[in-house]
């Protein structure tokens, strides 16, 4: 070790060469040609030390503890809870209070919705950020933040948090200067003189919020410039071509680290690379800059992983996980939409075969450093992302499945158990998109006797299972391991009231909560129905992510099947999307690897009749 050289300089050194590979190459792509690019790589390869340097002695050996376990995050103990702070309990000094709740249920990695400060007012439900150093005040401190991370960390908890990459909130230090005419501070947005190159671009794009936000650019009189808001006029987009920005956001990557976030969910990434004549979404260079930056945090802060928040298409969705050049180089997480989706499909026709065809034909059976963030519900709303050669491969018509299902769910479809709320009607595309929660859209929010309340129960604890067995990291969005329902108090809230998401965004019902061992109420029956499934998951290694995933024709249109391949042996799951009991043959299960015919998730023995595997309504069964 050269003189004056520390351990922790060579632990650096190490994971910097480590890591350079899948760096710079990426950098040289994307900037190679830019005339800052030398002194860039320069103020990189500083930026990264400093965040080394200034990161404390309990992360560091975090870092070193993950590299030997570099599995951590697949491992079937992993379940998450997904909140906003102040709905959940008011502030991060509230979330503290609440930890032995979390515990209880099984919790293992919490993600803290959008907590960076936010610009006031609207503020696209906190991801128009004005301050990326700075917790939300109405939620408390930094200080409050790191308290919280250090309370999970000593439960064996990791923290998620929301890092906005395609844009920023006008209202942010960079944006100021920009407005004021700074060009160095210009070059970080993408701000045009005249409003020819935007009307060329708009000609390809896609409007995300047509009804309160139409278009993709924002004309400024006062500082005579058009700038690309693709999500709402007060969320300017970032200029990614810029290398200042990329290297911007690795301090900020870093400042976060430090602070004991584990997960970084990078928000917004397919819109990051602009390109004529396109969407502007999943362009190539987007895949280049994720690369580099889970690098980044490789080099400096190796504990920390990032989940992809990119809402696509399966074929779009995968390489967010790596493909090709980038195939276990980029994300760690990207959610499993397509799963989400195809749940509701399913469990509103009673029949599987798309759902079979979609998530056995387009997804992997097993992925490389990488997993699935799996889930039934979460903040947004769910769009019907079904394309038309998916549907006509089952003999269904494209548009008139995805008009069903928004009718299904927002309830006026004849004999729907269902009751949601319309998001963005899009009247060229016929999209129609929907808000709800669990427990609404399931069918408790409508049930009228106990038969279809107990059918809700059902429903939602079948949904639960699915995502606990399925291969990644269930997430359980706030309450609806309490069967809350919709709240439709957001309509009095001038804030909300133009978005129905809220309408699946209620305070935490902590009365509820607290009799949750009481009784046989929808609420308490949910929340022991997914805590059992959570510590049933903790308990069968065969649910580790790195094991395959392959889904099989069940030859029973209502029931869905998968295998779980594991070195020990395979598990099976079956799920019933009906009222209906139904049944498989004995043979074909046994066929499959089954050879216990031990139910893992109810343990107990399954036992045939008539040679027969016999499943009741909206049955979960993980069979070894």
């Amino acid at each position: 070790m050269p003189a004056g050289h520390s351990a922790d300089d060579e632990i650096f050194d190490l994971r910097l060469a480590r890591s350079l590979p899948d760096l710079f190459p990426m950098l040289e792509a994307l900037y190679g040609t830019h005339p800052d690019f030398p002194a860039f790589r320069e103020k990189l390869i500083k930026a990264l030390r400093k965040g080394w340097d200034d990161r404390p002695a309990d992360l560091k050996r975090l870092d070193l503890a993950r590299d030997l376990e570099p599995d951590w995050f697949q491992r079937p103990d992993m379940a998450g809870y997904v909140f906003y702070i102040d709905r959940f309990n008011g502030s991060l000094q509230g979330v503290l209070d609440k930890l032995d709740y979390l515990e209880d249920l099984g919790i293992t990695y919490v993600h803290l919705m959008p907590c960076l400060k936010p610009r006031p007012g609207d503020s696209d439900g906190g991801y128009s950020v004005m301050d990326y150093r700075q917790i939300n005040p109405a939620f408390g401190t930094m200080a409050d933040f790191e308290a919280v991370s250090a309370a999970l960390r000593a439960r064996g908890m990791s923290l998620c948090v929301d890092l906005v990459l395609n844009h920023t909130a006008k209202e942010h230090a960079w944006a100021k200067k920009a407005a004021k005419g700074d060009p160095k501070y210009q070059d970080y947005y993408l701000m045009f003189d005249t409003p020819d190159l935007p009307t060329l671009y708009e000609q390809t794009l896609v409007e995300v919020f047509p009804d309160n936000a139409p278009g993709n650019f924002t004309h400024y009189p006062e500082i005579g410039k058009w700038v690309w808001t693709t999500f709402n006029e007060h969320q300017w987009d970032l200029n990614w071509a810029n290398p200042a920005v990329f290297l911007e956001i690795v301090e900020v990557m870093l400042f976060l680290a430090n602070k004991g976030v584990d997960v970084l969910r990078l928000d917004a990434v397919a819109f990051m690379w602009k390109r004529l004549g396109t969407r502007c979404q999943s362009e190539p260079e987007v895949h280049m800059i994720l690369q580099a930056l889970r690098a980044c945090s490789r080099i400096a802060s190796a504990a920390v992983i990032h989940l992809e928040e990119a809402i696509v298409a399966p074929s779009e969705m995968l390489p967010y996980l790596g493909r090709g050049k980038h195939d276990g180089k980029e994300g760690n997480l990207a959610y499993h939409n397509s799963l989400m989706v195809q749940f509701w499909s399913a469990l509103a026709t009673r029949d599987t075969r798309l759902m079979t065809h979609v998530l056995g034909t387009h997804f992997p059976d097993r992925l490389t450093n990488a997993t699935y963030a799996t889930y039934i519900r979460c903040h947004d709303d769910i769009g019907w992302a079904v394309t038309d050669e998916d549907a006509a491969a089952v003999g269904l018509s494209g548009h008139a499945h995805r008009n069903f299902l928004s009718d299904f769910y927002e309830g006026s479809f004849p004999g729907t158990f269902a009751k949601g709320a319309l998001f963005q009607v899009n009247e060229l595309t016929g999209d129609k998109r929907i808000s709800g929660s669990f427990a609404s859209l399931a069918g408790l929010e409508t049930a009228r006797d106990a038969g279809e309340a107990d059918l809700a129960v059902q429903r939602i604890l079948m949904g639960h299972a699915l995502i606990a067995a399925w291969g990644g990291i269930p997430l359980i969005y706030m309450g609806d391991e309490l069967a809350l329902l919709n709240d439709y108090g957001y309509l009095q809230n001038p804030h909300h009231a133009h978005d129905s998401r809220w309408v699946h965004r209620p305070r935490m019902d902590w009365t509820l909560a607290e009799d949750r061992a009481e009784g046989e109420t929808p609420s308490a029956r949910v929340f022991g129905g997914v805590r059992h499934i959570l510590a049933r998951r903790r308990a069968t290694g065969e649910l580790h992510a790195a094991n395959p995933v392959r889904v099989v024709a069940s030859g029973n249109d209502a029931v869905l099947a998968f295998q779980r391949v594991a070195p020990t042996g395979v598990l099976l799951g079956l799920f019933n999307f009906t009222e209906q009991w139904q049944h498989l043959p004995e043979g074909w299960v046994r066929a499959l690897g089954v050879s216990r015919m031990w139910d893992a998730l109810s343990e107990a023995e399954v036992q045939p009749h008539g040679g027969q595997v016999v499943l009741p309504p909206y049955a979960r069964v993980w069979l070894l």
